[in-house]
């Protein structure tokens, strides 16, 4: 019978990533995902930062599939 490659040690060789590595992604992505959420849910609306109706017709649809009014 064939031997097989892994270690008899047990150990999975897959190594834990610290808190302090993992904070600055997790804010980055945090702040990314509230400015995402901002152009599909306020827009174009009382608080519009862009004008026009391009940011508008781009997020309609998203818009209506997360339950934000926009008629």
């Amino acid at each position: 019978m064939a031997q097989s490659a892994v270690p008899a040690t047990g150990a999975s060789g897959i190594t834990p990533i610290s808190a302090k590595t993992l904070a600055p992604w997790a804010v980055f992505f945090g702040i990314l995902m509230l400015v995402l959420l901002y152009f599909v849910g306020a827009e174009q609306g009382a608080t519009a930062l862009i004008s026009g109706e391009g940011v508008h017709e781009w997020v309609h649809d998203g818009r209506h599939l997360l339950g934000f009014p926009c008629h």
